[in-house]
């Protein structure tokens, strides 16, 4: 069983998290992340994520996440286009299809539900 804790975002230390080349659309991106949470059943998903200048693609699972530091676009195949940076919070769909344009590095705590 998993108790109560508290995390410290900004300085929480980060784990190399390569992407796929195929992601990447331009610039020379890093990924680093952390998993600070995860239910029994692997269904439910809370951590930190963070990502250097660049722009990338992704297809998105279902996520509510919190811009700590850092700014960025992103474009939604056939929605709208979100423009988030510190104290954003924002929602993404399963399924979603993005390109994140990635201006200042972005840091990011995230809950995702698959």
């Amino acid at each position: 069983m998993t108790h109560s804790f508290a995390t410290h975002i900004p300085d929480a230390a980060l784990e190399p998290e390569p992407l796929d080349p195929e992601q990447i659309v331009s610039g020379n991106p890093e990924v680093t992340g952390k998993v600070v949470w995860e239910s029994p059943d692997g269904r439910q998903i809370r951590g930190i994520w963070q990502i250097t200048p660049g722009v990338v693609t992704d297809t998105e699972a279902d996520e509510l996440f919190v811009v700590i530091s850092g700014s960025a676009t992103i474009e939604v195949d056939g929605g709208p286009t979100l423009t988030v940076g510190p104290g954003d919070l924002a929602v993404l769909r399963a399924g979603d299809r993005t390109t994140w344009t990635v201006h200042e590095t972005l840091r990011k705590a995230y809950a995702i539900n698959l």
